[in-house]
């Protein structure tokens, strides 16, 4: 049979050979297949079962520890130094559930259907780690290697065979059907071994270049942030005459400002609205509702919100419009409660939800967008910690008498403008950067992606690729 076709093989992985001879794999989505290899359903490589252990503990039971869901989710390899939660289990699930080295787990229902069937391999014998909840347990046979089996369910083509399977609307699982038969590529035990210790190498290489990228963009944030923070709190003119505000979270302040609570220059805290919403982005002609996720670090991200449901009438007074100035309220992360954004542009029928604060302010005393940097400034994400720290604030929420108690410096009116343009001058340029290496970081990840299919679908032959040496830089 002919080799796979050049295209499949571009940029960095036209550097790896192909394998001499191939064969049908009678599997549309795979194409050919090496002529050593075979194709095989998950069920006749290995055990499958869906864990139905929970985090409850009883009296009586055998005291374990579960690896979870986000366990799973958040690393490619379970080891024992993870910190597990404690639960208990009868003595059944413990004999079924224990993990053993070369195990495969993967998650099986999720918020979102692409964080359907995402691997992990257990590198070492756990008998006192359970699987957990929401996660299916696949244990491979003799002639399957775990790790190789793990890098498979990876793939783009393998695992959107689970993605097509998964079934629901707010929430999607895939069933024991759908993971049983399941099609993968299958090399002789040998070459899988040879191919996951491989992919080892190579993404853990493409790992610490996306870390090092990621370490960069918190830097030039910190730098961000810092000089937005004297902007607001020191102004413009390093000779300018400076006062002691008398304020620990301010400390000295330009002679000709004034130092002030928010609830001097706000007319008006608006709350929105979260009825029950379809989890999907909403089309063009429905309406949507933000998610408290759509201000993230001063940016406004209009795509942050779901479907209103056509039982449902919106509230026309909660739509966003242009020039609003919006405050998370609340999130799943201490670090962007309170974070603020001005709306630049926003797409019609998006509505205030009841996680975000929209915020009116008396536009004589203070503009916008210089409210919206000073409230995202370190004098303001002080203030806003210690009352999420303290005993006066719930976990990941401010209550609207915090956000009008929050001290910030207020220069004149015109000064005000001058700031803002020196700020969004300069903040313009660390965005590019930042910009730019996110735009690094997609092309690894995509690289990572991309050599993990080719290698266990057999599109390139790694099996005597002891240091390859990939200059994952240069796709960076």
């Amino acid at each position: 049979m002919h080799k796979p076709n050049d295209n499949l093989l571009n940029g960095e992985l036209r550097r790896f050979k192909t394998y001499p001879t191939y064969k049908s794999s009678g599997v549309e989505w795979l194409g050919d297949i090496p002529a050593g290899w075979g194709v095989n359903r998950l069920k006749e490589v290995a055990t499958i079962q869906m864990s139905n252990v929970d985090k409850k503990s009883v009296d009586g039971e055998d005291e374990v520890e579960l690896c979870n869901y986000t366990d799973v989710y958040y690393h490619d390899r379970i080891t024992p130094d993870m910190p597990f939660m404690k639960a208990t289990a009868p003595r059944e699930q413990v004999r079924r559930f224990a993990l053993r080295a070369g195990d495969v787990l993967i998650t099986k229902d999720s918020e979102s259907w692409t964080d359907i069937a995402v691997p992990a391999v257990v590198v070492a014998d756990m008998p006192n780690v359970l699987c957990g909840y929401h996660l299916a347990h696949i244990r491979p046979k003799t002639a399957m290697d775990g790790a190789y089996l793990s890098r498979a369910i990876a793939a783009v083509g393998p695992r959107d065979q689970f993605r097509v399977a998964a079934n629901g609307v707010t929430r999607f699982a895939i069933g024991t059907e759908a993971i049983t038969t399941a099609v993968f590529a299958v090399p002789p035990l040998s070459e899988q071994r040879a191919i996951a210790a491989f992919l080892d190498r190579e993404t853990a290489r493409i790992d610490a270049l996306v870390s090092r990228k990621e370490r960069l963009i918190t830097l030039l944030q910190e730098q961000r942030t810092a000089l937005i923070t004297r902007a607001v709190t020191k102004c413009l003119n390093p000779t300018a005459p400076m006062k002691d505000s008398g304020v620990e979270w301010l400390g000295e302040i330009p002679a000709h400002w004034e130092d002030t609570r928010l609830r001097r220059v706000l007319t008006w805290i608006e709350q929105g609205w979260s009825p029950d919403c379809e989890n999907r982005p909403a089309d063009e002609d429905e309406w949507g509702v933000l998610k408290a996720g759509c201000v993230n670090r001063g940016e406004f991200v209009e795509s942050e919100h779901k479907t209103l449901p056509q039982s449902e009438r919106p509230i026309l007074e909660l739509e966003i419009r242009e020039g609003d100035l919006l405050m998370s309220r609340a999130s799943g992360s201490r670090d962007l409660v309170g974070s603020v954004a001005v709306v630049r542009k926003c797409r019609p029928r998006l509505l205030l939800c009841d996680k975000v604060f929209r915020l009116h302010v008396d536009e004589r005393h203070v503009g916008k967008t210089f409210a919206a940097h000073a409230l995202n400034s370190r004098v303001a994400r002080s203030q806003i910690e210690s009352v999420l720290s303290g005993g006066s604030g719930l976990a990941n929420n401010i209550a609207q008498s915090v956000v009008k108690d929050l001290m910030i410096a207020l220069p004149p009116r015109d000064e005000q403008e001058e700031i803002t343009t020196f700020i969004d001058d300069e903040t313009a340029r660390l965005d590019g950067l930042i910009a730019h290496i996110r735009n690094a970081i997609v092309r690894l990840n995509e690289l990572r992606t991309a050599l993990i299919s080719a290698a266990v679908t057999g599109k390139i032959d790694v099996r005597y690729s002891t240091d390859p040496a990939t200059d994952a830089d240069a796709t960076a």
